[in-house]
């Protein structure tokens, strides 16, 4: 991760998003890809169907990786 770095904008109450939103899927995915792990290979066996931690969704935001 870049240090000291602060990604994206709020509005002034720090209720919404102005600009540079990532989704929670994105944050997982960047967060196991710094691990070493790929998010897309990474499923568990629930009720008798293979899931992903970061859904059908979720790639790495590579903008906040140094």
């Amino acid at each position: 991760m870049k240090r000291g770095y602060s990604h994206g904008q709020s509005d002034d109450y720090g209720f919404n998003v102005v600009e540079g939103g990532v989704h929670i899927h994105d944050l997982q995915a960047t967060i196991l890809n710094l691990l070493g792990i790929d998010h897309k290979k990474l499923t568990f066996l629930f009720q008798g169907r293979q899931f992903r931690l970061t859904d059908v969704a979720g790639e790495v935001a590579k903008e906040v990786i140094a």
